[in-house]
């Protein structure tokens, strides 16, 4: 509006300074004589005015008319189009103008600008491919979502613009969350555009929160065919669906199909260890204890993990401790220098009554701070080598504030060395553990751990001969229960710990695993 004001003063200014400059001319004596041949010519100062502006008036219809006669020339020649152009070019260009600027107002975040410059641009253009695609998007950015959507429906009637009038409406439907329709709409955009990249990524998205896990190992095959997705993250994501396909199986009692798919999951993505342990569980069921070896040599390969060497355990559970360390130096040999094959040898060699093999084992981790798992072991190997049970049970206070990580979340995977831990303490603990919940339980664990720092500070005071001194011997008699670890302040949740050798814990995953009886 104020554009159209100053070009109107402007108008006005030119038409009055001319009014003016003709007064002053008109009233100004003085003449102009031309000397031409043998004649003479004489004007007044008005006159000369008023025959240059005549002249420049004709200049301009000359060229005028020479531009139809032109037209004219080039429609006898076979140009239909000649008489077309010459009258709309001025109307391109100011339908041109207003596209630009419209486009210029979008990116500025100028939605009242851009919607009148797309206005105009329709008026003015006969292109509807850019003014209905500059109106969607003007409209959008004003909030208009129901006139934005009319312009991108009338966008997916031409099939040249069908793409990006259905790319609107998804946006539209992943707004206001209709997965159904966005679904629909994707796949719609994906049959338009197969190999475009933030379609496939959105099916992919929407079809995971379908669970319709076949429709996205589809897609995101084609996302790997068409280099979105590098190969290896493909392996990956395409074993994390499979097991997803795997566990409905399962559920529904296809256990083949489901034995099937785990497998194919535990190959494809070795590193993927649920699908590695469920695959070896159907595998040693049937009896296919070679191949179950090969899962878990190649998982560990990959990426060792207590769950792993569990599942390792369970191809042969009757075996003798000195045997199982045997067959599991193939896996010692695949990462020497990983905490987890350390750990998993001071587990293998407490089994064996190996203190001093486990003292070794642990002692290489190297732990700048040690770890709840780490305390465990060192409580095992105190009470295996006879320390007095003041030091047990102080390691057993470290686990209780030390870090915990994935591994210590599963428990320690060979249940027969746990019993060594066992003390009539330690029993007492579990119990008043197993009593308290919520809050009580937070409060039970640091309660714990403060008398067992006092009882340490009691110990090295008090005489060992004397009746309150704690005895150093604490052997394990048949059929003592597992006492579980206490829970830490900083724990959400209690660990589970096995009633018995061969009893039952729950790992990281909150399923119930059964562990092996070593020797």
């Amino acid at each position: 509006m104020l554009g159209r004001l100053i070009y109107v003063a402007i108008i006005m200014a030119v038409i009055l300074a001319g009014g003016f400059a003709f007064d002053f001319l008109a009233n100004e004596p003085g003449q102009i004589t031309v000397d031409y041949g043998d004649r003479l010519y004489e004007v007044s100062l008005f006159e000369a005015a008023l025959l240059l502006v005549i002249g420049i008036v004709l200049l301009m219809v000359v060229v005028w008319a020479l531009k139809i006669l032109i037209a004219i020339v080039r429609f006898i020649l076979g140009d239909e189009n000649a008489f077309g152009g010459f009258f709309v070019r001025s109307r391109e260009r100011r339908g041109i103008d207003a596209l630009g600027k419209g486009m210029t107002a979008l990116a500025a975040g100028d939605a009242k600008t851009a919607r009148r410059k797309a206005e105009l641009a329709e008026r003015k253009l006969q292109s509807p491919a850019l003014t209905r695609l500059l109106n969607a998007q003007a409209a959008d950015l004003a909030g208009e979502r129901t006139r934005a959507a009319t312009y991108y429906k009338a966008l997916m009637s031409d099939p040249e613009t069908a793409f990006v009038g259905t790319s609107g409406l998804l946006q539209h439907a992943l707004a206001d969350q209709d997965t159904n329709r966005a679904l629909k709409l994707a796949t719609h955009a994906r049959d338009l555009r197969p190999k475009d990249a933030a379609t496939l990524d959105t099916l992919y998205t929407l079809q995971s929160q379908k669970f319709d896990w076949a429709a996205a190992r589809k897609t995101l095959s084609a996302q790997i065919r068409a280099g979105h997705v590098p190969k290896l993250e493909g392996s990956r994501r395409e074993a994390a669906l499979i097991m997803a396909q795997a566990e409905d199986a399962e559920r529904l009692g296809e256990s083949e199909h489901a034995r099937a798919l785990a497998i194919e999951a535990a190959k494809l993505d070795p590193s993927n260890v649920r699908a590695v342990t469920m695959a070896v569980g159907h595998l040693i069921g049937s009896g296919s204890r070679r191949a179950a070896s090969k899962l878990i040599t190649d998982g560990w390969r990959a990426a060792p993990h207590p769950q792993l060497a569990a599942s390792f355990a369970e191809i042969d559970p009757d075996e003798a401790p000195a045997q199982r360390r045997r067959r599991f130096e193939g896996l010692f040999t695949l990462h020497p220098d990983h905490a987890e094959t350390n750990f998993l040898k001071a587990e293998l060699s407490l089994a064996a009554e190996d203190w001093t093999g486990a003292r070794k084992a642990i002692e290489t981790l190297r732990e700048t701070e040690p770890s709840a798992r780490s305390c465990a072991i060192m409580a095992a190997i105190a009470r295996g080598e006879g320390e007095p049970d003041y030091i047990v049970r102080g390691w057993l206070a470290r686990a209780l504030s030390a870090p915990r990580d994935g591994a210590s979340e599963a428990q320690i995977s060979h249940a027969a060395m746990l019993p060594l831990l066992i003390g009539p303490s330690a029993e007492e603990a579990a119990d008043e553990a197993a009593d308290v919940t919520g809050a009580q339980e937070k409060r039970a664990g640091e309660t714990v751990a403060a008398t067992a720092v006092d009882d340490i500070a009691d110990a090295e005071t008090l005489d060992p001969e004397t009746p309150g001194a704690k005895s150093s011997e604490s052997p394990l008699s048949e059929g003592e229960t597992l006492a579980p670890e206490v829970e830490s302040p900083n724990r959400a949740k209690a660990d589970a710990g096995a009633d018995r050798p061969g009893g039952d814990y729950v790992n990281d995953s909150g399923r119930k695993s059964q562990t092996e009886t070593v020797g």
